[in-house]
This record gives C-alpha cells, structure tokens and sequence, in this order.
C-alpha cells in the first residue's frame, strides 16, 4: 500500500552583494547573507496546534505545540537559516496535525472523533470536550482555523503542565521512531521488542502476545492526558471550594511532587484545631484518568466516578465522622464511657448532601447522659440526659405490702 506524499521544492540560490537580513529577532543588528532560500508559500510563516479543553463555550485549560513569536516577521526579513528552522516548524504542525487527524477518524470511540478542517474535536466527558487545531499565519494575514482564536501566550488559562506532558509525548515518541529495539541477532529483524523477542523462550500465551501487538496511538495518549487534567481540577475544586466553606474542622490538601502525566495523588488531613494531638483524619486520593481512588486511614480503598458531587459527599461525611471521633476521644481523656456510636445515623432529618454521625456518652456514675449529632449542614448538635436522683422518693420505704 502506497500513498501520495505531497512534494516541497526548495529553492537555494547565491545572494546579492548588498542584500542584508536580519539574523535574529527584531531589534538586532543585520548581517549580510551569504544565501538567499525560497520556500514554498505554504510552509512560510508560523505555524503552532493549540490544544484546548472547554465546557460548552467555557475554556478551562490550552496549552500550546509548536514555536511561536508574537511579531512574525516577513518572510524576505529573515536569515535564511532562520527561514528553514521556520518552514521545518510549520511542516511539522502540519504532518503532526495530519496523523492525529488519521487516527481521530480510524479510532472508534464512545463519542465519535469529529474532523472538520483544521480542528480535531474530541470528547473527554459528557460535558468536556477536546478540541486540537492547527493554526498557521503567514506575514501580515493571520489564518487560524479551528476558532483557536487569540495569542496562546495571552491566555490566563494556559497550563504549562499540560504543555510539558505533551512535549514529552512528542519527544517520547520521536525517540522510539529513531531509536527502534536492535535486534538479539543478526538475523533477527529491527524493531521487534525485546519482550516480543523472548516470547518464545519463555513461553508466553496467546493473551500476552495480543497484549504485545496492541499500540496506543498518540491521539488517544493525549485523550487520557487530557482527561487527568480535567479530573486534578474538578478534585482541587471540591477540596478548596470545602476548606473554604469549613472552618472547624480545618482542611488542608497536600499534593505529591511526583506524579505522572495520567497520575497524581493527594493527601488530605482533617484536624480540629486545639485538638490535633487527640484527633487526626487523614485520606489519600489518588487522581487517575476516570476515575479516583480514595484510601482512608483505617485501610479502605473506595472508587469514585468523574463526577466531583461524589467526593463532595464523601468528604462530608469524613467530616461528620471526625467530629464525632474527636469527641469520642475527648470524652475518653474525661473519664466517661462511649455506650453507642454510628457514623451514619438512621434518625432525624435526611440530609441533602453526606451523612450525619452520632453517638452517646455517659459519665463514670451513670446517671448523666449526653448524645452528640453532627449534620455537615447543621453542624453539631447536644441532647443532655440524667437519671432520678437519690432524693426521687420522700422516704427509704417504698412500698409495703401485706400477706
């Protein structure tokens, strides 16, 4: 199978004597050129793919792929090596743009891809989608396609670390295209991984081999990049939007350094302040691409959706289940007796969001009760008890009886 690959022609001729160009950018002192290049008119310019991600007409996060200068310059300005380095640019983003635009339509997705000029639109979630376009402006006239309109770099929403992942995508891919697996033998053939190579010495089955021959296509990589993206920001979302609302307990989030590209994990600590020594909920939550993994302290792991009402929802009820844990240590350090606890109460009014906790407390001698409630919405509530008390009965004597 064979298919067409368009021709560039790229003319090199002797410049003139007094021909003079600029060799770097504006502002610089003209040098004389020893060459005078021509390009062809479609790769002169500058060229970038602008990756974005928005709900309905609302951008949340772009990032940007490709070299890009605020005052481009005309093309018989510049140096002529500063003309190929800018035509290699704009060839890349175009053969770039072309092989995500191949794979968006070869790959079957819950959503189909959609391809319409130069916009690639691809949906992340139900809400969310994907939107890769390429953009390329030549001197003056300024061509962006794909309603990527405005400068990248005046963005407020721009995410470096999206960027960053990205061009490691890039550079990650280019490597293994150069770098291919070299053979154990000379007879063998190139590019043939390692794992693959030894599959029969050490007799793998038919599912892994299927597992072998499987490949990622760079479109659906940055999908699931995307895709972390989306999720980090609903999660730091619900934990500021709650460490706002919450001011006993207090909340605090710390994110690990480490992460990858699909991954990162984030470890949240809920405290009452005065009492941090008795008292400390801690939970880890790990971000994945769908969903999160949340690991409490006492070594649950629960799943989440995307959807952030259902960690709202959990956090509310760790809430409620730290304040009610607190005051169950409290009571302890105090001498008295817990008689019943339940983190999710049965009685009393239901609660819109998370789950009330309760429990019952009595005191050394038994005849003081107190029953502590605590609703995320209502904050806490105290119901105070007491048995009769040694003088209920006028006389030692309680009843006679005759026989």
């Amino acid at each position: 199978q064979t298919c067409a690959l368009p021709i560039w022609v790229f003319e090199v001729s002797k410049a003139e004597v007094d021909s003079c160009v600029e060799s770097g950018g504006p502002g610089q002192a003209k040098v004389r050129s020893a060459l005078k290049v021509t390009v062809p008119s479609e790769l002169e310019g500058i060229a970038y793919i602008q990756v974005t991600i928005q709900r309905d007409n609302e951008q949340l996060v772009s990032a940007t792929l490709g070299q890009f200068s605020s005052s481009p310059q005309k093309p018989a300005e510049l140096h002529w090596q500063n003309k190929l380095e800018a035509a290699q640019n704009v060839l890349f983003c175009k053969e770039l743009f072309s092989q995500l635009a191949r794979e968006a339509v070869g790959l079957q997705a819950p959503i189909p891809h959609m391809v319409v000029g130069s916009q690639i639109t691809a949906s992340l979630f139900p809400d969310i989608q994907l939107i890769i376009s390429l953009c390329h402006s030549t001197g003056g006239t300024d061509k962006k396609s794909g309603g990527a309109g405005g400068s990248p770099q005046s963005r407020n929403d721009h995410s470096h670390v999206l960027e960053h992942s990205l061009h490691q995508l890039l550079r990650k891919v280019h490597r293994g295209n150069i770098n291919p697996d070299g053979p154990g033998l000379s007879s063998a053939p190139v590019g043939v991984p390692r794992k693959r190579g030894a599959a029969g010495p050490g007799a793998a089955d038919r599912h892994s081999l299927l597992e072998m021959t499987q490949t990622e296509t760079l479109l659906e990589q940055i999908v699931r990049q995307a895709q972390h993206v989306v999720l980090r920001l609903r999660t730091i979302f619900v934990l500021d939007t709650l460490a706002r609302e919450f001011k006993d307990p207090l909340l605090t989030s710390h994110w690990s350094t480490l992460s990858s590209p699909t991954c990162s994990s984030v470890k949240v600590s809920v405290v009452s302040a005065g009492y941090d020594t008795i008292i400390k909920t801690q939970l880890v939550i790990h971000v994945g691409e769908k969903m999160l993994r949340v690991i409490c302290k006492d070594g649950r792991v629960l799943n989440f959706s995307y959807e952030p009402q259902e960690l709202r929802d959990f956090i509310l009820c760790q809430i409620s289940q730290h304040q009610v844990t607190g005051v169950q240590a409290l009571a302890r350090v105090m001498g008295w007796q817990v008689l019943a606890s339940s983190c999710f109460l049965g009685s009393g009014a239901v609660e819109p969001f998370g789950s009330a906790a309760g429990c019952l407390l009595a005191n050394s001698k038994g005849d003081r009760f107190v029953a502590v409630r605590h609703s995320p919405q209502c904050n806490a509530t105290v119901f105070v008890s007491q048995s009769p008390s040694s003088d209920f009965f006028s006389t030692p004597e309680i009843g006679r009886a005759h026989v």
